[in-house]
C-alpha cells in the first residue's frame, strides 16, 4: 500500500481508449493523467512508492465475474476451488471482484445458508468478493427474509426452473418471489430450463443404455431452454420484476430476450466462456483421452449443456454479444476433478457433477475475440468488469478507472502469449484443464486490487484475506 503510478498505458474503458497515466493513493485512484502531464510535479514517478511500465500495454478495469460457485455441494461431492483456491486463480487470470452464490437448500432458513457462505469465504479471498442469494425453497419464510437481502448488501438472488428436488421452483413459486423482488428491487436471476421435462428425457435415455457425457446434451435439448426463458420473461413481465437469465446457451433463448428487450423489457441475459468455444459433438461427445475413453465428455458436463457446432449456437452467442442482446461474460465457475468427482457418473450421465472451470481464463478467452474480430476492445472491458459492475450495482467502485474507484487496475499486454493447460497456465484446484491447448494472443502482466499489486513478473504476490465482502447497490442497469 502506499501511492502508485502505472504510466505509459493505453487506458481502455467501455466508451473509449486514451494514452494515459494512473495514480493511485491507498485503495483508490486518485488521478488520470496526460503522459507527461506536469500538473502534480514535473517528475511524479520519482515521488510515488511504486511505478507500473505499461508501455505498449493496455490498461483496464479488473475484471469482474459474476457468476462463481466455490465450494457448492453438488451431487454428492462439493465444487473442488476453495474460496481462496479460486480467488488466487482468479487474480492471475486479471478478475480482481467475483460474486458467489450463498445457497439456501429446500428446508433451510436463508440466514442460514447465508451465514455459511460468509463463513466460507470470509479472511480467505485473495480478492474482493460479494454475493447472490439462492432461493431454494420458495415459501412464506424464504419470502419475507428477501426483505433483509438490501440490508446485506446482496441485491440479487436466484431461482432455478432445473433440478426437481435439489432447487426447483415451479411457476407459482417463480411468480410469488418475483413480486417479492419488484416491490424491494432485487434483481431476479433465473437457470432457465425445463427441470421436469429434461428428467424425463435424461431416464428414458439412460433406460436406453445411452449413458456417456454424450448424452447429457441431448436429454437438455435447446428446446427446454428456449421454452423456460420464455416463461421466465412472461412471469416476469407479468409481475414487474427484471430478470437476468444466467447461463444462455442456446441460440433460440437469445432470440427470446432478444424480442423481450425489443419491447423495452428490463431483460438481460448471461453467457460464458464455454458457450463461445465449445460444443456438443467435439467436447462432450470426446472419446480420445486414453485414460477416460467415451467418459472424456465428463469434462465438459455442464447445464446448461454445451450446444451443437452444426446448429450455429457458439456464433450466435457472439452475436449476440456484439448486439447487446447478452450483456455479459461471466464463468459459471463450478470445477470438478475427473478423478473421485466427475468419475461418480461413469456408467449414468445423470450423475456427473455438473461444472467447468474457467474463472482463470475468462478475461484470456474474452480477449481472443477482439484479436479474431469478434468483438472490440472495448467490448471486451465492457463485457467483462463494466456491465458486471453496472449491473450488480458497484459501478464507480468498480468496473471502472477514474477517480475514486477503487484501484483494481489490470495491465495487459497485447504482444504477449498465454498458453492454457494443466502444465502450463493452471492455478485451479483441478486435476484437468477444461480449456487445454488454447492459445491466447494476450497476456494478463500485472493485477492490482486495491492498490495491492497481486500478480507481476509471472508471481504472486497476494495473499488469503486481501479480499474484502462488497456490499452491493440496487442494480444500475435498468432502463
Amino acid at each position: 500500500m502506499g501511492t502508485l503510478l502505472v504510466r505509459g498505458g493505453t487506458v481502455v474503458s467501455a466508451s473509449g481508449r486514451t494514452e494515459a497515466d494512473v495514480l493511485v493513493d491507498g485503495e483508490r485512484i486518485v488521478a488520470v493523467l496526460q503522459p507527461g502531464s506536469t500538473l502534480l510535479g514535473h517528475d511524479l514517478a520519482s515521488s510515488v512508492d511504486t511505478v507500473v511500465d505499461a508501455t505498449g500495454k493496455y490498461v483496464i478495469p479488473g475484471g469482474i465475474d459474476a457468476h462463481t460457485h466455490m465450494e457448492l455441494p453438488f451431487g454428492g461431492t462439493n465444487a473442488s476451488d476453495t474460496f481462496e483456491t479460486g480467488t488466487t486463480a482468479a487474480a492471475w487470470g486479471g478478475t480482481t471482484s467475483i460474486i458467489d452464490f450463498a445457497v439456501q437448500k429446500t428446508g433451510e432458513a436463508v440466514e442460514t445458508g447465508l451465514a455459511a457462505w460468509h463463513e466460507k469465504a470470509g479472511g480467505n479471498c485473495a480478492v474482493d468478493y460479494g454475493f447472490h442469494q439462492i432461493i431454494g425453497g420458495v415459501d412464506e419464510q424464504s419470502l419475507k427474509a428477501m426483505e433483509t437481502l438490501v440490508d446485506e448488501g446482496i441485491t440479487s438472488y436466484k431461482l432455478f426452473m432445473a433440478y426437481p428436488g435439489v432447487f426447483y421452483s415451479d411457476d407459482a413459486q417463480i411468480l410469488k418471489a418475483m413480486q417479492k423482488a419488484a416491490d424491494l428491487g432485487l434483481m431476479t436471476m433465473m437457470h432457465a430450463e425445463n427441470g421436469p421435462a429434461i428428467d424425463v428425457l435424461a431416464e428414458q435415455l439412460y433406460n436406453q443404455g445411452k449413458t456417456t457425457p454424450y448424452f447429457h446434451g441431448i436429454a437438455r435439448a435447446w428446446q427446454l431452454e428456449e421454452e423456460a426463458t420464455h416463461r421466465a420473461i412472461m412471469l416476469a413481465d407479468l409481475t414487474g420484476a427484471p430478470l437476468y437469465v444466467v447461463h444462455v446457451s442456446a441460440k433460440q433463448a437469445v432470440e427470446q430476450l432478444a424480442a423481450a428487450r425489443d419491447r423495452g423489457k428490463n431483460v438481460f441475459g448471461e453467457t460464458c466462456p464455454q458457450y463461445l468455444y465449445l460444443s456438443l459433438e467435439e467436447q462432450l461427445g470426446a472419446t480420445g483421452d486414453p485414460t477416460w475413453g467415451d467418459f472424456e465428455g465428463a469434462k465438459w458436463v455442464c447445464s446448461t449443456p454445451l450446444r451443437s457446432r452444426a446448429e450455429g449456437h457458439q456464433d450466435a452467442m457472439w452475436q449476440g454479444l456484439r448486439t447487446n442482446d447478452l450483456q455479459m461474460v461471466s464463468t459459471d465457475h463450478c470445477p470438478f476433478c475427473m478423478k473421485d468427482q466427475k468419475e461418480l457418473g461413469r456408467g449414468d450421465f445423470r450423475a456427473i457433477p455438473n461444472g467447468i472451470g474457467s474463472i482463470e481464463h475468462r478475461m484470456d478467452l474474452l480477449y481472443q475475440g477482439v484479436v479474431t474480430g469478434e468483438i472490440t476492445l472495448e467490448r471486451w472491458v465492457e463485457l467483462t468488469s463494466t456491465t458486471p459492475a453496472r449491473m450488480f450495482g458497484l459501478y464507480g467502485t468498480k468496473g471502472v478507472i477514474a477517480p475514486g474507484a477503487d484501484a483494481d487496475i489490470v495491465v495487459y499486454d497485447p504482444a504477449g502469449h498465454t498458453s492454457i493447460g494443466l502444465e502450463k497456465t493452471h492455478h485451479m484446484n483441478m486435476d484437468h484443464s477444461a480449456w487445454e491447448g488454447f492459445e491466447i494472443d494476450g497476456h494478463v502482466d500485472v493485477v492490482i486490487s486495491r492498490g495491492d499489486v497481486l500478480v507481476s513478473d509471472g508471481a504472486f504476490h497476494g495473499r488469503a484475506g486481501h479480499g474484502r465482502f462488497l456490499k452491493r447497490g440496487l442494480t444500475q442497469y435498468l432502463t
